[in-house]
């Protein structure tokens, strides 16, 4: 035991490879392979073990009890045949890696662009997408955080509904194919982080429940299954499963920090919260390699603990997606605020807000809930707070997975698209949105017939909380997750960066800016301020060292003359005045072309533009 990387799963050695399984329901277990069937050693508390000449890529199942029945091994590291076909041994020390200059990635400065590898190119695998890692570079991507692959059945899916959650699914490529891909990333510059579920399992191909009973609970309740036991009777294996799982990611491929979907359904009353152990475990292995690391949660309570450091009593997360940000900017881009958009309106105060402070909401009372939401976090950095105009949900929730820029004015999503990525939070770019990508992205998951019917009535029945989609007409035009055509539309059309090249060069110049300017690229505690102008506009200081102070003016209205402008944010710094750096309306962008917004006729800003400028020397009057 003591000479394992890892406590489970089977682990190449010089004489062999060693096998360890937690399996208390059994009295014995072996594991078969085309060559042997071999029996491992029975441990104290339900685990058993064994050397055995099984060299790098035997196929394998484990024999419970001597039963007809084979199981694929619960810390597999390949399915080649998917969840229900054998394990295979795999040595992770193969692997060439070239990245020993790399250093990991800091919770400031990221630019996160989240990929789903199977619709990502027209390929969906990991070769295709290695290939456009240049490119993401070169725009200014500095973190993709990829979907989840933990193996999953059928021939598509989301990836949250894995069941190996040790083995990168075979749909994509080798896990060696997974590692070139971060290894490229990082030779580029750019972090990797993976999507996790630690919440539940899928409802397909777990076998887990066959080696023992207490990975799951019926103490709590979930949205897709049965709750992870983090904390009840025999929870200590558990625990050790999925930590072994944080350390297989980040030692094994290199992975610079993970993105943990759901946390609230992540439920533990332990002395030690599964989060913050499963948080300091990403902390220990990316200190092995001498690297930062970067957890980021999703977290739909918006509880601020996440992020607090665990020596006062938080978690110690370095961000959490902020939702309140999106629901904000979806109804001012739309109009529409049905269901959980219902407690925003989408008016500048919102965003001027949500820049200072980052959630929106922070115990206040949520009339869609019927509760309060949220906790304070007033003291947190901006960079805690992951912003975004779209996701993979959001997208899909929008019924007829139609991309944000589609159902918004192409003026309205480059004034967005400025605040979302000269804004002080994290900015997070959905596949596809730094071009304007036309393919819609829908639900899909492949399942055998009867799961498959019953996820497509859930999926409705989802979709029924906004009024509009739950008419029988709309609930007819729902596609069918297990559908391969619904799939097939979601994939990129990568050559729209260039047919789409004034969104591409929106989005590229934003992140220059972003890079190149301090004021924007420091994300400093309180280093901005904001103020709204007009009822649908608002004006954003960035606070510079030396009075080099950046103004970010956003107007979702019609054309606006500030005449008079008494607002002291809009005023100067001493002995300057401010010349327009960038504008949302330049002709290359799609634009009609930009004015000096300040004159002697005081302020002017298009209608649905925004503008950014810099004091410059203020000439001496003639």
């Amino acid at each position: 035991m003591n000479e394992r990387r890892l406590p489970i799963g089977a682990e190449p050695r010089y004489a062999g490879t060693h096998f360890r399984v937690y399996a208390p329901l059994c009295r014995q277990v072996a594991v078969v392979s085309s060559s042997s069937h071999t029996k491992l050693s029975a441990e104290a508390d339900g685990y058993f073990s064994g050397l055995i000449d099984a060299p790098t890529g035997t196929r394998y199942h484990y024999c419970l009890d001597g039963g007809e029945k084979l199981y694929p091994d619960p810390a597999s590291r390949f399915q080649p045949e998917g969840p229900h076909g054998p394990s295979v041994v795999i040595d992770a020390r193969d692997f060439a890696w070239t990245d020993d200059r790399w250093r990991g990635a800091g919770a400031r400065g990221q630019v996160i662009y989240e990929m789903h590898v199977g619709t990502f190119t027209h390929e969906g695998n990991w070769e295709a997408a290695t290939r456009e890692l240049p490119e993401l570079a070169s725009l200014g991507v500095t973190m993709i955080e990829v979907m989840p692959v933990a193996e999953f059945p059928g021939l598509f899916g989301w990836g949250y509904d894995g069941v190996n959650l040790f083995a990168p699914t075979r749909l994509y490529g080798t896990p060696d194919d997974f590692r070139r891909f971060i290894d490229t990333a990082h030779s580029l510059g750019v972090a990797v982080i993976l999507d996790v579920v630690y919440n539940h399992f899928g409802p397909d191909g777990n076998y887990l429940t066959s080696f023992s009973k207490s990975y799951h609970t019926d103490r709590y309740e979930t949205d897709w299954g049965e709750p992870i036991n983090f904390d009840g009777a025999d929870a200590g294996p558990v625990r050790e499963y999925y930590l072994a799982n944080v350390q297989h990611w980040i030692e094994e491929y290199h992975l610079d920090g993970l993105r943990l979907d759901a946390t609230q359904n992540i439920y533990d009353a332990s002395p030690e919260h599964i989060l913050k152990a499963i948080t300091r475990k990403v902390r220990e292995c990316g200190a092995k390699r001498g690297c930062a690391t970067y957890v980021v949660g999703e977290n739909e309570p918006q509880h601020a603990t996440l992020i607090h450091a665990p020596e006062k009593g938080g978690v110690g997360l370095d961000a959490l997606w902020n939702d309140d940000f999106h629901h904000s900017a979806s109804v001012a881009l739309t109009g529409h605020n049905q269901a959980y958009f219902t407690d925003y309106l989408g008016e500048p105060q919102e965003f001027v807000s949500a820049a200072k402070y980052g959630f929106l909401y922070q115990g206040q009372r949520y009339k869609w809930q019927k509760k309060r939401r949220g906790t304070p976090s007033l003291d947190l950095d901006p960079s805690a707070f992951v912003c975004f105009l779209e996701n993979h949900d959001q997208v899909a929730n929008s019924g007829r997975g139609h991309r944000i820029n589609v159902q918004s004015s192409p003026g309205r999503m480059r004034a967005m698209t400025a605040l979302l990525l000269l804004g002080p939070a994290t900015p997070m770019l959905f596949q596809g949105q730094e071009f304007a990508s036309s393919k819609d992205f829908h639900y899909f998951a492949d399942h055998g017939p009867d799961l498959a019917s019953l996820v497509h009535a859930g999926r409705k029945e989802s979709l029924a909380q906004f009024p509009n989609m739950a008419t029988d007409h709309m609930q007819g035009h729902i596609p069918n997750p297990a559908d391969p055509r619904t799939f097939a539309l979601c994939k990129l059309d990568l050559s729209e960066r260039e047919s789409h090249a004034d969104v591409y060069a929106l989005h590229r110049d934003l992140l220059r800016l972003r890079r190149e300017e301090p004021a924007f690229r420091e994300q400093r505690p309180r280093g901005v301020d904001g103020a709204v102008v007009a009822p649908a506009a608002f004006v954003l200081r960035f606070f510079g060292a030396n009075g080099d102070d950046r103004l970010l003016l956003v107007n979702m209205g019609r054309d606006l003359h500030l005449y008079p402008s008494p607002e002291p944010l809009l005023a100067p710094p001493v002995g300057t005045r401010w010349e327009l750096l960038w504008s949302s309306e330049e002709y290359v962008y799609g634009g009609s072309g930009t004015v000096q917004p300040e004159s002697e006729i005081n302020w002017r800003v298009a209608g649905e533009a925004a503008v950014v400028l810099r004091p410059v020397p203020e000439e001496e009057p003639k």
